[in-house]
């Protein structure tokens, strides 16, 4: 009895999880700096041709993250080399100073939209390069280091209707 309880249980956990995550992965930045020339890569295939994908770009910061905003760049390369760029704005603050995302502590997890609806119409490998464009204002250069981010993820999820 005790055993096909403790069965029963196991399976609604692992029913419960959410099977729409196709693909997560993170890259974590040295000492919670993200310096302007690197450009983080991930490279993700064998995606359906005809199913709708939502991708989001994550992002954790800590509470050396000076800004309330992040901007970046991002490249989105197709198996026939075309290559997709999006210029980016997320607000990572309130106007009060109150971190957005999920956390407790000094370390918080914002989950952005980067593309909705999204079909990989072609199979082979799809890369996407994603890089910060921040500047104080009024200021031409972009900052060099930018510090308080402490990692930068890609997420893909099935859009099932």
């Amino acid at each position: 009895m005790r055993s096909s309880f403790l069965f029963t249980c196991i399976i609604l956990f692992l029913s419960s999880c959410n099977s729409k995550v196709v693909s997560s992965e993170y890259k974590s930045l040295n000492g919670a700096v993200w310096n302007k020339e690197e450009v983080l890569e991930f490279s993700f295939s064998e995606m359906d041709t005809v199913q709708e994908y939502n991708l989001f770009i994550n992002v954790r910061n800590d509470n050396t993250f000076p800004y309330s905003n992040l901007f970046l760049i991002t490249s989105l390369s197709t198996p026939e080399g075309e290559v997709l760029q999006d210029t980016l704005e997320y607000n990572m603050a309130l106007p009060d100073g109150t971190w957005l995302g999920k956390g407790s502590g000094s370390l918080k997890e914002n989950k952005l939209w980067y593309k909705e609806n999204i079909v990989f119409p072609t199979s082979g490998v799809y890369t996407l390069e994603v890089s910060h464009a921040m500047r104080k204002n009024g200021n031409v250069q972009g900052i060099i280091a930018l510090e308080g981010i402490t990692d930068v993820g890609l997420e893909i999820t099935k859009n099932n209707p």
